[in-house]
């Protein structure tokens, strides 16, 4: 039986700067992750991708921002945005795909749009910390609260205020069942983009859609666990992770087991906006039945599914 892999590819692997925001950059960025992907099916696994979209959103968000300002046009929800660039993103990756596979009679990736439930009562909510979209004025800011009662701003660095989001831990993958199922009859997936839709369950069962904005890799962690995948691949801006990172005595790590990986952890060595997510999620796989974890880049991943390159983390 082929092993499940789920990998989770970065949004800045596919908007790379200011200068490539297009969606004909986008397009070619991801022409690239496609064919990194044509290496991993060559090599016989099944495959689920995630992917993010930090910088999609921040586009979407101001889209709707400036279309406000001059044209009085509604404001599009947070979880519509996420909504909305799982569709693009995964249409782009998807197509990507296909048109490689087709030339080897095959068309079989296919994008699902995810919910990802939380917890209404996550402390998150209390005391949201995620900034999104652009920066205000005073003013700017005091006619949004008027419209829009329950958003919360901080000021930044003086540069203006900035909404901010709560983060909240998720707690359930919604289409998971479905997921698995479509990976299981050979369907390459593009699920849980960014980090997935916050749902909450209300009262009466039904799901409502919150502002928020889920960690990537803490839900492609979750998703893996859901799906009983075999490997978690975390695709990130360094071939290895390190220890020391950019001090004299900077160590790269290759194959490291659980207890040791947690101990670097606690010692501090992975900053919380960048690789301590990773990690975090990274041990939740593992210690849910997960086999192995590759952290790595993009266009090392094929390399490090062979064990040439790449941080290992094992039992």
């Amino acid at each position: 039986m082929k092993e499940l892999v789920v990998v989770a590819i970065g949004g800045n692997s596919i908007i790379k700067d200011n200068a490539s925001q297009s969606i004909e950059h986008q397009a070619e960025a991801v022409k690239a992750v496609a064919d990194t992907v044509l290496e991993m099916l060559a090599s016989d696994y099944n495959i689920v991708l995630t992917h993010g979209n930090g910088p999609q959103v921040g586009l979407d968000l101001r889209r709707a921002e400036i279309a406000h300002e001059r044209e009085g046009l509604p404001l599009t929800p947070l979880a519509n945005c996420v909504a909305d660039t799982q569709g693009g993103i995964g249409y782009l990756i998807q197509q990507a795909l296909n048109n490689r596979l087709a030339k080897r009679g095959e068309q079989k990736a296919v994008t699902v749009v995810t919910q990802v439930e939380v917890d209404k009562n996550d402390p998150g909510f209390v005391n949201p910390t995620k900034p999104i979209g652009a920066f205000f004025s005073a003013e700017q800011r005091d006619e949004l609260l008027k419209a829009n009662p329950t958003w919360r701003f901080v000021e930044d660095s003086g540069r203006g205020y900035r909404r901010v989001v709560a983060s909240p831990e998720p707690k359930r993958i919604v289409e998971s069942e479905a997921i698995q199922a479509l990976a299981q009859k050979g369907f390459l997936v593009i699920g849980a983009g960014g980090g997935g839709i916050p749902v909450v369950l209300g009262e009466e069962g039904d799901y409502h859609s919150v502002d928020a904005v889920i960690d990537k890799d803490l839900s492609t962690a979750l998703l893996a666990r859901e799906i009983a995948a075999d490997i978690l691949v975390i695709t990130t801006g360094v071939e290895k992770v390190c220890i020391h990172f950019g001090k004299p005595e900077q160590q790269t790590l290759g194959q490291v087991d659980i207890a040791t990986m947690t101990r670097y952890m606690h010692e501090g060595h992975f900053p919380a906006g960048s690789m301590l997510p990773k990690i975090v999620a990274s041990l939740q796989f593992l210690q849910h039945g997960g086999k192995r974890v590759i952290i790595t880049t993009p266009e090392c991943l094929p390399a490090a599914l062979r064990g040439e390159t790449g941080t290992h983390i094992v039992h």
